[in-house]
């Protein structure tokens, strides 16, 4: 087939929804976050009732979910039908390696940034102190270098305190209808279960002793994860037909494949699709399968290759001594 994205041609927004299920049981556990616990709130069901809701996952986690599904970790490389498209590879030290793809800040990584090889990354971003801004021109390096840091947005603020872009996809998952259901257990010390003023061994914050804790799960009404294509913001960066359709079809590509084997979002929060993949905005516009996306990604992606880099995997070497420079 040949994919058709001509329903999109002049919309703003791509708002897609999917519910979600426990693959099994009815309970979950959520992103959680330092000094504040999972992060409840209270919000509206369809009759404009109020109920209690919950972040199951971030903004900012997703981001980095619907990278990892692009990643086959046994290969060390894209996955096949993304094969082709450009990032950054920086060897470290010791000789391991890393990467625009899983570094959380992508091309903003230190470990990119502090290289020789950036520099001339740099220069084609354009950025000059004291002077208007391109941001035309970090799309078109980012698309150059690293597409999925023009997706997922990126903040180079070591280049210049206004070389950013925001998300062109952005997701989260919340439930509403909560309830807390609490839980626990304990860390149990065969050798010597007691903590008291004689141990033989050590103290309870030293990992020794029977150590009760507790958890809150949580079962809701319903779980509904949530994704935002700003098309909008992709079209603004004038990149050309070529490359806002395999940018456009990456997007897809990425929700469907995180729906079918990115869910497992924790050991206690194993999710799976529930219901039929939503397109909420525009009407009349079919979200195509994994399948199909998977198919045609090898031909938009050659399409486009005269964007890339050459080749398209950017070799970089760390130097924590080098510095980039700033306009």
């Amino acid at each position: 087939m040949s994919l058709d994205l001509s329903a999109l041609e002049d919309e703003p927004r791509l708002l897609i929804e999917v519910h979600l299920k426990p693959v099994q049981g009815s309970r979950f556990q959520p992103t959680g976050f330092p000094d504040l616990g999972a992060a409840t709130f209270k919000g509206f069901d369809d009759d404009g009732n109020n109920v209690d809701c919950l972040l199951v996952e971030s903004a900012q986690s997703m981001a980095n979910r619907l990278e990892a599904v692009c990643w086959n970790e046994a290969e060390g490389d894209l996955v096949e039908p993304l094969q082709g498209l450009p990032y950054v590879k920086s060897t470290l030290p010791d000789g391991s390696e890393t990467d625009s793809i899983r570094e959380a800040h992508r091309l903003n990584s230190p470990y990119i940034v502090n290289s020789q090889a950036f520099d001339d990354i740099r220069e084609e971003i354009g950025f000059e102190a004291n002077q208007p801004f391109d941001r035309r021109k970090l799309a078109a390096a980012l698309l150059k270098y690293d597409p999925s840091s023009l997706l997922h947005g990126v903040f180079l603020e070591k280049v210049g305190g206004v070389v950013r872009l925001p998300r062109v996809i952005s997701a989260f998952v919340e439930a509403n209808g909560i309830e807390v259901a609490a839980a626990g257990g304990v860390k149990f010390d065969r050798v010597q279960p007691g903590t008291g003023k004689n141990t033989l061994y050590g103290k309870a914050a030293e990992g020794y002793g029977n150590v009760p804790y507790h958890r809150d799960e949580y079962t809701a009404r319903s779980i509904t994860a949530y994704f935002n294509i700003d098309l909008a913001q992709l079209r603004g960066y004038g990149l050309g037909h070529d490359a806002e359709a395999l940018l456009t079809a990456i997007t897809l590509f990425k929700i469907q494949k995180f729906i079918r084997d990115g869910l497992r979002l924790r050991t206690a929060c194993d999710l799976e699709q529930g219901g039929d993949v939503v397109v909420k905005r525009p009407d009349g516009f079919s979200l195509p399968s994994l399948d199909d996306l998977s198919k045609e990604l090898p031909g938009l992606i050659k399409s486009a290759s005269l964007h890339f880099a050459d080749p398209p995997i950017t070799s970089v070497t760390y130097d924590k001594s080098h510095k980039p420079k700033k306009g």
